[in-house]
């Protein structure tokens, strides 16, 4: 079985907007993603990082906003994206308790390149956003260090894996195998073409509750595994080249909302889900000293096409991360199957 394939090899194509060339969050243009994966008996975990744009994020930063769905979480520095507005690090993606370790990391990878941080100018955001691999990783030895998210950091490329790698290897998703996931749409507003592209961490759901395309198959799979509850989290990160404000971008991070309830999720109390949004299109000059600044932004009649965008893409990027992973046995025997052996209740001809 090819545990490569992508939803849409099984013949589901979830909405109606065009994709993009690579249908993945980095068909927007200048962002990378890159993973380092830990799979080694209990430990299966591991480290991604999405890099918003090829520069020097803390000298160039980008607009961004952030949408806390259910807050059951530990993610570093988004009190700050809400504050400001603002997104001055790459996103780091890994386990509840490696969230300490990837901050240090990604603050040390920030002053290598920016010396004054901390002496001629202020302090730098770290943003790290973490879901609980618990099932299949042995959390408890904080297997992810330093060296991890720095290696995540170099890998990043336009091309990257899916499923069960980086981040991802230790998620469940709808108990099955969860993890990386991404998809991309193209917007077309009075002649003008923009790319919005979401990639998420998905481990979260209950196997009931589990849609493909709308159709209803987690009670047959249910038969295979038993029921469990709701416990998990999700991530979604939001990428475009729409011009848009925060304010603009924070209703487009609600969007992701959508795409995750169609697969069957009812966003339970002990869920952490968090969509984190931002747009290459408006960046603010750290060292700007002019006292007015031009800001484009998306003419409102036109912002529907972005939610549209949004939701689409979010659902597609998780029914990526369950059909592209394979499955895991990680902890004490746990094991988590892939959504592609059970194709034969969702593939369309």
């Amino acid at each position: 079985m090819d545990f490569r394939k992508r939803i849409t090899d099984y013949g589901i194509k979830p909405g109606i907007l065009p994709r993009g060339p690579r249908n993945a969050i980095t068909d927007v243009e200048g962002v990378r993603v890159g993973h380092c994966t830990l799979a080694d008996g209990p430990v299966q975990t591991g480290v991604t990082a999405v890099l918003p744009h090829g520069g020097n994020l803390f000298r160039e930063k980008l607009l961004a906003a952030c949408h806390v769905i259910n807050g059951f979480g530990k993610s570093a520095g988004l009190v700050q994206v809400e504050e400001m507005g603002t997104l001055e690090t790459p996103v780091i993606l890994t386990n509840t308790f490696a969230v300490g370790a990837a901050s240090e990391a990604l603050v040390r990878y920030m002053l290598a390149d920016n010396p004054d941080i901390g002496r001629e100018t202020g302090t730098v955001n770290p943003v790290v956003c973490e879901c609980n691999d618990g099932f299949l990783n042995d959390i408890r030895g904080f297997a992810v260090r330093e060296e991890h998210v720095l290696r995540a950091l170099a890998s990043a490329s336009e091309d990257f894996e899916e499923g069960a790698v980086g981040a991802g290897r230790g998620m469940s998703c709808h108990q099955l195998k969860g993890g990386i996931g991404t998809a991309s749409r193209i917007l077309e507003a009075e002649g003008a073409s923009f790319t919005l592209g979401v990639l998420v961490l998905s481990n979260y759901g209950q196997l009931e509750d589990l849609r493909v395309d709308g159709r209803h198959i987690g009670p047959a799979i249910g038969k295979i595994h038993p029921p469990q509850d709701e416990q998990g989290s999700i991530i979604a990160v939001i990428a475009t080249d729409i011009p848009l404000t925060e304010r603009q971008l924070r209703r487009v991070a609600r969007r992701a909302t959508v795409g995750i309830t169609r697969t069957g999720a009812f966003i339970g109390s002990g869920s952490g889900e968090i969509a984190l949004a931002f747009t290459t299109a408006n960046r603010f000059r750290h060292h700007e000293t002019a006292p007015l600044v031009s800001l484009s932004m998306l003419n409102e009649n036109h912002i529907n096409l972005a939610f549209r965008a949004a939701a689409e893409a979010t659902e597609e990027a998780v029914l990526n991360s369950m059909a592209g992973a394979e499955p895991v046995s990680g902890r004490d025997g746990h094991i988590r199957h892939s959504l592609a052996e059970y194709a034969h209740l969702f593939a369309r001809q």
